[in-house]
């Protein structure tokens, strides 16, 4: 079994969900009470909000590649960053390490395509929806995303933001993020993402008016067949 690298904490509540999710595939996997070789580095979220705020992507791309380096240097052979927005600067996390880093861009687009869904509807944080690195990681795999006008989106980010990377899960918000939903699938979205890693804390990708597609599930799964299939593994490389 590979050892699987894990940049968390972004927040902590969704990288909780990438621990229990990858060791219950584990687990189902292999049986019995096998569980994964994960090492796991948690952020301060509150520096990294500081830096997002402040558009210090730069300082926040050298943080988080001198944590995959720790990553590596203490056993990873793999990392992953278990979050949407900070794949911003995701060829520069890749570049401070040797170990392949899994892109959750270029894994969730892999199963739009096999599911013949070109045309999504991105659920995600304003910095995700808007600074363009996810539409254009997208195009270059044959998918052209959707996002909310420009009200839905500040819905969106502040229910990320104020509530689930709080752990606070609303009925009222889960109905305006249905409705943003369901007004993409009448403009033409054939799909939804959930391109948060929070945003699965509030929607059942399976539940929705489109086939939803959630990125934290899917980065997961990726993952574990590194880890458990070395001739199957995606090494999807950021560049």
């Amino acid at each position: 079994m590979r050892t699987i690298g894990l940049i968390g904490g972004m927040s902590f509540e969704s990288s909780a969900v990438y621990y229990r999710l990858i060791n219950e595939m584990v687990r189902d996997r292999l049986g019995g009470l096998a569980s994964a070789e994960v090492l796991m580095y948690s952020v301060n979220f509150e520096e990294i909000v500081a830096l997002q705020k402040a558009g210090r992507w730069d300082a926040a791309a050298a943080r988080l590649g001198d944590v995959a380096h720790r990553l590596q240097v203490a056993g990873a052979e793999c990392v992953l960053i278990c979050t949407n927005t900070m794949h911003l600067i995701a060829p520069d996390v890749a570049a401070r390490v040797s170990v392949p880093l899994i892109h959750i861009v270029d894994e969730t687009a892999t199963a739009l395509k096999a599911a013949g869904r070109v045309k999504p509807l991105l659920l995600a944080t304003r910095y995700t929806m808007e600074h363009g690195f996810y539409a254009e990681r997208m195009a270059r795999n044959g998918v052209s995303i959707m996002v909310p006008g420009a009200d839905d989106r500040t819905t969106v980010h502040d229910i990320i933001f104020s509530e689930l990377c709080a752990g606070i899960v609303k009925n009222e918000s889960r109905e305006k993020l249905v409705e943003i939903i369901e007004r993409a699938k009448a403009e033409g979205a054939d799909s939804v993402i959930l391109g948060c890693t929070e945003i699965c804390l509030i929607l059942d990708p399976n539940g929705l008016a489109m086939p939803g597609f959630d990125s934290t599930t899917i980065h997961a799964q990726t993952a574990v067949d590194f880890a458990l299939d070395a001739e199957k593994a995606s090494t999807s490389q950021a560049a």
